[in-house]
């Protein structure tokens, strides 16, 4: 960990900041997990050691619930399920994964000690837990958690207080960070990763974090100097100030002060009218339309929930038909319209229509966005699939290469994204997959 130094960041407490001058794509550490679980969720499609998703897999002969790819899996993961394995049984079901995840902490401290490496930065007890910031509702979940907890908790491991039960539960509440599949494209679980919880936030920030080959990498956007503050974004930037700010204090509770909130960066753009010829509609109009829009997002989701795909392009479609001349081409309930048309028109195999709809979606990201973003990459990269889909392999070309020069960046070239974008050109184009 030569690379950062711990500081106390003014407004924010500890900090991490750049011990040397790092580029766009530089990996400034990496970090595996003290933890980790599987999403309650994916519990039955994902290996619970490699974290990839596979159709077959192995179940867990005494428990019976975790599941593995292979022996090999198996035996990799063993040290960490082997008192999980005899707490399942004896407890005669399976707890959340937040249960699942404080005990597996709570083991290994318990074997290893407070600091399990060598480049560990800083324990859990230095760690915020924001106990006394959480609201009601979430207390009273948390209470259940610890009981159910206890319940779990072998007489035959070490007994700990209820403080330091709740401490870890504080901890993986506001630190614990989604743990993908081997693709990169779903989280399908959660872990924590303690010298990762030192880099604050910033809603434009400097860093970006991936999970490669299991260990997270923090990977630089652009050039840092020495002594500059390290940070990643914790809430999506698509979002406007407000509601990052409010997002922020939910689940982080801390006040985003950063500059792109308190100068309300690029919101005029986000919920702005279209501008043709220099002519805007007036306020009350672009108030309307993004009322409509949003009205009518909630009635895609619902319908996208229930699988009707039909009826979410029906609905999409209408909403476009009529927002479409009055919201700007970067409204940020425009782009989750046409985001979500593309998606599911592919998926229907309506490959051109999906083209069109993602080309106008990659264009508004490209003027919010931070140049290096992920999400810009990955959007870059499922428009040109989509272009190829339907013919356009001029257009899809061009965008591929537009979202490899940035998954370069924000993913690295050993990631399973870009090595498959490198040997085949396409990622994965002639898979038919059920949009999320």
């Amino acid at each position: 960990m030569e690379n950062v130094a711990i500081f106390d960041s003014p407004g924010k407490g500890r900090g991490l900041k750049a011990s040397k001058e790092f580029w766009a794509g530089d990996v400034i550490f990496s970090e595996a997990s003290l933890a980790a679980v599987v999403f309650d969720s994916h519990a039955e499609r994902i290996c619970h050691s490699c974290f990839r998703r596979q159709e077959k897999l192995q179940r867990c002969g005494q428990c019976k619930f975790a599941h593995y790819c292979d022996r090999t899996c198996q035996r990799a993961g063993w040290a960490e399920h082997k008192q999980e394995c005899g707490a399942i049984k004896a407890y005669g079901k399976v707890p959340n994964e937040n249960i699942r995840l404080v005990s597996r902490i709570m083991w290994r401290i318990d074997k290893e000690g407070s600091l399990v490496s060598d480049l560990q930065l800083t324990t859990l007890d230095e760690l915020e837990d924001h106990l006394n910031n959480m609201q009601e509702d979430d207390l009273k979940e948390l209470k259940v958690d610890i009981h159910n907890f206890l319940d779990y908790w072998p007489r035959t491991s070490k007994q700990h207080t209820i403080d330091d039960i709740s401490h870890i539960f504080g901890v993986i509440n506001c630190n614990g960070f989604t743990v993908s599949d081997q693709r990169g494209l779903q989280a399908v679980g959660v872990g924590l990763f303690p010298n990762l919880c030192l880099v604050n936030h910033d809603c434009w920030p400097n860093c970006t974090v991936i999970l490669n080959h299991g260990r997270i990498e923090l990977r630089s956007l652009g050039k840092i100097a020495e002594g500059e503050e390290l940070t990643v974004a914790y809430v999506d930037y698509l979002n406007v100030s407000e509601e990052r700010q409010r997002l922020l204090k939910t689940q982080y509770f801390f006040d985003c002060t950063c500059e792109h909130c308190s100068n309300k960066t690029h919101d005029d753009i986000k919920m702005g009218g279209r501008e043709v010829e220099g002519v805007k509609p007036s306020d009350e109009q672009v108030k309307e339309a993004t009322n409509y829009c949003f009205d009518m997002m909630q009635k895609m989701d619902k319908a996208r929930l229930n699988g009707d795909y039909h009826e979410v392009v029906k609905i999409c479609r209408q909403c476009i038909e009529k927002t479409e001349p009055v919201l700007a081409e970067t409204h940020i309930y425009q782009l989750r319209m046409w985001s979500t048309m593309s998606e599911v028109q592919a998926y229907l195999q309506y490959f051109e229509e999906a083209a069109d709809y993602a080309h106008k979606m990659v264009e508004g990201y490209i003027k919010l966005y931070h140049p290096n973003n992920a999400a810009l990459g990955m959007a870059a990269m499922r428009a040109g699939v989509t272009h190829w889909q339907a013919g356009l392999i001029e257009v899809g070309h061009g965008l591929v290469c537009k979202a490899y020069a940035i998954l370069m960046v924000t993913h690295g070239p050993t990631h399973p994204i870009t090595k498959d974008l490198e040997v085949h050109g396409f990622i994965t184009i002639f898979t038919k997959k059920k949009p999320y």
